[in-house]
């Protein structure tokens, strides 16, 4: 394709063709290809902008026909500006040629992929008679992981805690959850806890959680941040990708925990094992999300363009 003809999609193109019930099976798929081997991604490039308390990041992958990259900020001090705290583009490239398929927003897509990953993550680990879910936090992530979970099972309640009860009472009314005023009651008896914070020391401690509880770890993706404390992080641990676990996660890092399996190698067969002791699933976010999410909004807009499809698709 000419590089004249590179697309660019908005926010509202790549809302208006991205569904949850779609793009849960296609995390999934691209999460057995990561511990398949079929990915090529190395871990992103983290570049700190310390005058504004933020940093900026690079992530890129190559994944079949298609390769790209993700550009991605976070400042968290935009929460008090009324401003999204991440935002983010994605370069999608044809990986035969090298030559430009589209540029995108990314900020919908990293919201929507984030929840995705727990989707998938809940649909294969969670307890089967899953009736109780508590989230920590009330703010995009909350209300995405919301939609997203209604894709993969039921829950009969919802519990709520936010360090911003305001906040908390908001969401709680727009999903018909129930406020707790401290993380422990809300997570006591929860069959499915996530951490959604911007949290930068532990809020969950382990001897609040039911044995048989799953923890989806969403809301600390940097060395120095954690939401767990140590007891929390000593049962199974179940990650995206080792190597990034390896280096990036502080629940991980800083309690000295053992990566247990890739999410992806529970999803192409192989067994966790018994256990007497919560779960622990740590999402960090990885680039092949990114990049497969990316390449299904491409394919959807270009889906009826015939040549152009089946020349970036077809082979």
């Amino acid at each position: 394709m000419p590089t004249d003809q590179q697309r660019f999609l908005n926010e509202d193109q790549v809302r208006a063709v991205l569904s949850y019930k779609e793009l849960i099976p296609v995390i999934r798929q691209a999460l057995m290809d990561v511990s398949a081997g079929r990915v090529q991604q190395p871990l992103r490039m983290v570049m700190p902008v310390s005058p504004h308390n933020g940093w900026f990041a690079l992530m890129p992958a190559v994944y079949g026909s298609v390769m790209g990259a993700k550009l991605v900020t976070f400042y968290p001090g935009n929460a008090g500006l009324h401003k999204h705290t991440h935002n983010a583009m994605i370069q999608l490239f044809r990986a035969d040629t090298g030559e430009p398929l589209a540029m995108m927003d990314g900020r919908l897509i990293t919201e929507m992929r984030t929840a995705a990953v727990s989707a998938v993550a809940v649909g294969h680990l969670a307890p089967r008679e899953a009736k109780v879910l508590a989230i920590l936090g009330s703010g995009v992530q909350a209300r995405s992981h919301v939609q997203a979970l209604a894709e993969v099972g039921s829950f009969k309640e919802i519990y709520v805690w936010s360090r911003s009860q305001d906040h908390a009472r908001v969401f709680a009314a727009e999903v018909g959850a129930q406020v707790f005023a401290t993380v422990e009651k809300a997570v006591e008896g929860a069959d499915v806890v996530l951490t959604l914070t911007s949290a930068s020391e532990p809020i969950l401690l382990g001897r609040w959680l039911k044995k048989s509880a799953l923890v989806c770890a969403v809301g600390a993706v940097t060395p120095q941040r954690r939401e767990l404390d140590d007891e929390a992080m000593r049962g199974a641990v179940v990650v995206e990708s080792r190597e990034s676990a390896a280096s990036e996660p502080g629940d991980i890092l800083l309690a000295n925990a053992k990566v247990t399996a890739e999410i992806g190698e529970l999803l192409n067969g192989v067994a966790l094992g018994a256990q007497d002791r919560p779960i622990i699933f740590k999402s960090v976010g990885i680039a092949i999300e990114d990049i497969a999410t990316a390449q299904f909004v491409y394919a959807q807009t270009t889906a009826g363009r015939g040549q152009e499809f089946e020349e970036t698709f077809g082979k």
